[in-house]
């Protein structure tokens, strides 16, 4: 090689690397949220990442996943594994604090800690995505979704159904007519008492915590309690203090079809009835209902009538629709049913099939997904808000859901008055809203 060649790859390769190292760059460099450039890779951190987390944190393979933080160190340990150059941390105040180059942050903790992470990072500039539901109270969600909206930042939810094909038709299919002025919404969860506890009361007994666990930090904000494995992992959902019962964990998913193509703001009214193997605030007080039924009233709102919003868990279901084949069921998980005065849509299919085969694809009016995550990721380097932006859709769709909740606590049909944030006719209701954190940990 010649000498002069020599020199000219010599330039070249130092101003390939420079153009690598520019790549990786924090954008706290380049000037905050909105100068992402799109080439370039995120500096992505997790918490809570043990079950859902782990994945989370897995789907993102174009980032550099630059920490991780558990409050289980051997969730730690299995992630590091994985990506071996990230640091790693037990406290997410620490990790945030220390780490000036975090981008974005991905959440998937226990419902109860969503919020005040996910502030965190927002009040830092930085990007969230952040598993359903959003936050563990009505509260907290209008809170995120204000603060993600000055901040600025790209924000999504882990709804993932989102961004499928069925939640677009659902929306084609209602705007086309295909089903006339929709009247009713159903929606329903069978979610095992396996999965999410209900229906028991606090154990007495008190087991060693885990070597490996820090429980403090596992509770977080919520009350001090004694640790018991009935807790974690992942059936907390269940336990009033730490998860949102099967209405929190599973409505973002099917209701967010509906709110979007039906533009649903705040309901007027909202009222439960549930039902437990065993009766007692000692039950009541701490864990979700065995089984329940919520009712949310939707007044009409410009040429939309009014629409009633059932959700049904532990079993119970809506009426099986006339217009279902003889032998077909509702399904036995989870699903959605949508009435209008012309017609049904089950999933996001007219009923019956032979109706959806007669009416084929809808106009196509929206664009199509390029997937949750990516979703999320464009948003981060300047792309559009993602499907289940904080600002736009989780945080007003989280806030409704976790509504009924509060219906489910005070067996009273309340009166939602959405622009105060208030229920008019309970000061019991309104005390569920936004619960006290304990000392030393704020929003």
């Amino acid at each position: 090689m010649r000498s002069a060649d020599r020199v000219n790859r010599r330039r070249f390769m130092a101003g390939a690397a420079t153009v690598a190292a520019v790549s990786v760059v924090s954008r706290h460099v380049l000037g905050g949220p909105a100068h992402q450039p799109p080439s370039s890779k995120l500096n992505v951190a997790g918490v809570g990442i043990g079950g859902k987390g782990y994945g989370d944190i897995r789907s993102v393979p174009t980032e550099n996943v630059v920490a991780l933080c558990d409050v289980d160190r051997g969730f730690v340990a299995r992630a590091a594994k994985h990506f071996p150059k990230a640091k790693t941390y037990a406290d997410f105040r620490k990790m945030l604090q220390t780490e000036k180059d975090i981008d974005a942050v991905m959440v998937a903790t226990p419902d109860h800690l969503h919020a005040v992470v996910s502030m965190m990072a927002i009040k830092m500039g930085k990007h969230v995505f952040c598993q359903k539901p959003l936050t563990h109270s009505v509260h907290e969600a209008l809170a995120l979704a204000e603060a993600a909206g000055k901040a600025k930042v790209a924000t999504q939810m882990g709804n993932q159904g989102q961004a499928g094909e069925g939640a677009r038709l659902v929306s084609e299919l209602i705007w086309d007519g295909a089903i006339g002025r929709v009247r009713e919404i159903h929606a329903w969860s069978n979610r095992t008492r396996r999965i999410s506890a209900r229906g028991i009361p606090r154990p007495k007994d008190t087991p060693p915590v885990p070597e490996t666990l820090d429980w403090d930090l596992w509770l977080g904000p919520a009350p001090v309690r004694p640790y018991h494995p009935c807790y974690l992992p992942f059936r907390w959902r269940g336990w009033w203090d730490f998860g949102t019962g099967v209405l929190g964990d599973i409505g973002c998913h099917e209701l967010s079809a509906a709110f979007k193509a039906l533009k649903l703001g705040h309901p007027v009214t909202v009222e439960a009835c549930s039902s437990n193997d065993q009766e007692g605030p000692e039950i009541a007080n701490e864990t979700a209902p065995v089984s329940s039924v919520v009712t949310y009233k939707f007044a009409a709102e410009g040429d939309r009538p009014p629409i009633t919003l059932t959700w049904y868990d532990g079993g119970m279901m809506p009426p099986v629709p006339d217009e279902l084949e003889p032998g077909r069921s509702l399904g036995r998980g989870d699903g959605t049913l949508i009435v209008g005065d012309k017609g049904k849509i089950l999933g996001h299919r007219l009923i019956p099939e032979a109706r959806q085969k007669e009416y084929g694809k809808p106009p196509q009016k929206l664009p199509r997904s390029p997937g949750h995550y990516k979703e999320w990721l464009d948003a981060c380097k300047g792309g559009k808000p993602a499907g289940s932006d904080f600002a736009n859709h989780a945080g007003h769709l989280t806030g409704v859901v976790l509504l009924g909740n509060i219906a489910i606590r005070t067996q009273k049909k309340l009166c939602w008055d959405g622009k105060n944030r208030r229920f008019t006719n309970s000061d019991e209701a309104n005390r569920f809203l936004n619960p006290p954190y304990r000392k030393g940990w704020t929003l």
